[in-house]
């Protein structure tokens, strides 16, 4: 018996079909009826109702005696992984996406341990639609996030939004380039910045154009950008990071991609403290930061 599969019960009780739990639990439909099957083998005995035409995840006389011992069960496995967190006086459990905490946290997480001394960081770097998920469980306070959705359980607020830039790296080739019509796609440092920027860039390079680097992750973009007659597009916080770089050039594009959002999830609730004044640290830096503007 596991916390998942009793998780997967509760949820297929509370929402009533399986396909509402699975969308809760941010997990597919077949992943979740086997999360009860395995529990169901388990005890020995079935917990939902099934048969031809029942779509509904309707609770068996068993289900039923077994649902308040579940809930039990659930509110023990929380309070036992509440525990450190008992321990410890505080703790700011935060997760971003790689473009943000690359550019713009290192800074702000600085000063965030200079002024309080006594409290603890535990972060994820996750992509937004896990995101989504951890800030709904539970697991994390908050999340930077760049692609929004929506979710029951999370609120989904702007925090800031940025220019995109080009960047030159060393090189002849692109000496007065500033319009995508400019620029060679076979050239580019590829990075999937977002729905939008997808579509503007759907727009000028074909897809049959292959770039000539693909990126998912920030560590490996300064690297690359160091090689002769290559272009990027990037928001503007990662061009200030990158500004000493040697021969590396930022210009505003003619034409050029929508600017960035960048949001912060939450549960329906208060942010915890810790949560709260790392909030009030980020708005502060970015209100500082040329081409960024932040919308607190």
């Amino acid at each position: 018996m596991t916390h998942p599969e009793i998780e997967a019960f509760l949820s297929a009780a509370k929402t009533g079909t399986i396909s509402a739990a699975a969308e809760q639990l941010y997990v597919t439909q077949p992943a979740l009826s086997r999360r009860i099957h395995s529990l169901e083998a388990e005890l020995g005995y079935p917990l939902l109702k099934r048969g031809r035409g029942v779509r509904a995840a309707e609770l068996t006389e068993e289900g039923k005696a077994f649902l308040p011992l579940a809930e039990q069960y659930d509110a023990l496995w929380r309070e036992a992984r509440g525990l450190p967190r008992q321990v410890r006086r505080e703790t700011l459990r935060l997760s971003s996406v790689g473009s943000v905490s690359n550019y713009l946290l290192p800074e702000v997480f600085s000063r965030f341990l200079a002024e309080n001394p006594g409290c603890g960081v535990e972060f994820h770097h996750h992509h937004s639609l896990e995101a989504y998920g951890y800030v709904a469980r539970g697991e994390v306070d908050m999340a930077l996030i760049s692609d929004d959705m929506f979710a029951r359980e999370v609120q989904t607020i702007p925090l800031f939004r940025e220019e995109m830039l080009l960047a030159l790296s060393p090189g002849e080739k692109y000496g007065t380039a500033d319009h995508p019509a400019a620029l060679d796609g076979r050239d580019e440092i590829r990075l999937p910045w977002n729905p939008e920027y997808d579509l503007w860039h759907g727009f000028w390079f074909p897809a049959a154009v292959r770039p000539r680097v693909i990126l998912d992750q920030m560590p490996l973009l300064e690297y690359f950008l160091r090689q002769e007659n290559l272009w990027a597009v990037l928001p503007a916080s990662a061009a200030r990071r990158m500004a000493a770089v040697p021969g590396l050039r930022f210009r505003r594009l003619r034409e050029g991609p929508p600017e960035r959002f960048i949001y912060y999830l939450v549960r329906q609730q208060r942010l915890p403290p810790p949560a709260e004044r790392f909030l009030g640290l980020l708005t502060e830096f970015l209100g500082q930061q040329e081409g960024v503007t932040c919308l607190l």
